[in-house]
């Protein structure tokens, strides 16, 4: 099923041909008419599916159908997303997407690490707000933004806004919305506590769910290694210069370590930095777009903040070490083999890790060849 199917705006059909579209994926070509017609919708796909075409595409359509209305302070769309680095590229996504269109459709993404001052001047006149929980707060209670417009509501990534204990900050969000609107709530996973949400927020929503297929983790080759956590960083450096790995997306589990990583690299002649919570935005948006650019060789990152990093051909991912839940794990390779390119994915593996390795291979069905690194010399 091509674009123009969809019954988009042509202007729409337009700018997804500039940037290189041709067919939608599966979560967009279902939600697309869905979110069209009006209905909530519950839409669960995993990361890289396509999931925030799916609803920019028919908001941006739905906004072009509606005559202009006078500046104001009243967004028509708030997006609410869990991090910064996904406010961010949310924010790209509508911008590439709303270029020369027949009228002026304004979209902004808030976030916190930088200061609220220009952001505040920003909402006036806005159509969309795409931001994060905190600072959408900080906004509404210096009275820059009024939320009782707000037409559709969007949830990206729901799941991990859950997880990161927004439940406080989202109910607070919701007593300032509107009760009649359109609810569009997108994640990468049904869990308890997102289906409790689903029960409060949704109106009869249409769910639709894409299942994980075995051909969407084929390009990405698994290996990995038994490793003493003392021999972790020589064993890095060795696999990086030895295979001379370029754009390497190193995970750890904690900002701390992923500081330290960064900084044995580059004493040792190995360009890296490190991107976590900590980290102001300014130096966590240089570093992501330094690597995605291909201009830094390896970025040392936390499962917080790989949220906001999507590259079609990320050749290699490496977890330093490993996450808590099977889940993480499959986010983190998934990083990689991406958009037809074969990726390879490296876990280093502690002794006492062995049985947690085991779960998380048992939950991805998949089977990895771990080899004793203890013999190797580095």
């Amino acid at each position: 099923m091509p674009f123009k199917a969809l019954n988009l705006h042509p202007a729409l059909i337009a700018n997804i041909i500039k940037l290189g579209y041709e067919q939608p994926m599966p979560i967009q070509s279902q939600a697309i008419p869905i979110v069209l017609a009006g209905k909530d919708v519950l839409g669960i796909a995993k990361t890289g599916s396509g999931k925030t075409a799916s609803f920019v595409l028919p908001i941006l359509n739905k906004l072009l159908e509606r005559s202009p209305s006078e500046k104001s302070r009243q967004p028509k769309v708030l997006v609410l997303v869990p991090t910064r680095e996904l406010a961010i590229q949310v924010g790209n996504v509508f911008w590439d997407l709303s270029q020369e269109l027949p009228q002026t459709i304004k979209s902004k993404a808030v976030h916190g690490g930088v200061s609220i001052n220009p952001q505040m001047k920003a909402i006036y006149g806005l159509d969309v707000l795409i931001a994060t929980p905190g600072r959408l707060l900080d906004l509404e209670g210096s009275n820059a933004v009024d939320l009782s417009k707000v037409q559709i509501l969007v949830l990206d990534e729901a799941d991990k806004m859950l997880n990161m204990g927004f439940q406080k900050e989202m109910q607070e969000i919701f007593e300032f919305l509107p009760t009649k609107r359109q609810n569009l709530l997108f994640s990468a996973t049904l869990s308890k506590a997102l289906d409790g949400i689903k029960r409060v927020m949704l109106t009869d929503p249409e769910v639709i769910q894409i299942a994980d297929k075995v051909e969407d983790v084929s390009l990405i080759n698994l290996s990995g290694f038994f490793v003493s956590d003392e021999r972790k960083g020589p064993l890095l450096r060795h696999l990086i210069k030895e295979k001379d790995m370029k754009q390497v997306l190193v995970f750890t589990s904690s900002g701390y370590k992923a500081d330290n990583v960064a900084y044995k690299l580059t004493k040792n002649g190995i360009d890296a930095l490190s991107i976590h919570g900590k980290k102001s935005q300014s130096q966590r948006t240089e570093a992501l777009e330094q690597f995605k650019a291909g201009e830094l060789q390896v970025l040392v990152a936390t499962d917080l903040i790989s949220r906001g990093i999507d590259i079609n051909a990320l050749p290699y991912v490496i977890n330093y070490e490993l996450p808590r839940s099977p889940k993480d794990f499959v986010h983190r390779v998934g990083r990689t083999g991406r958009a037809d390119k074969e990726g390879l994915a490296i876990t280093f593996v502690t002794r006492e890790e062995t049985h947690h390795f085991k779960v998380i291979l048992k939950k991805m069905k998949r089977y990895m060849e771990v080899v004793d690194s203890k013999e190797m010399v580095f």
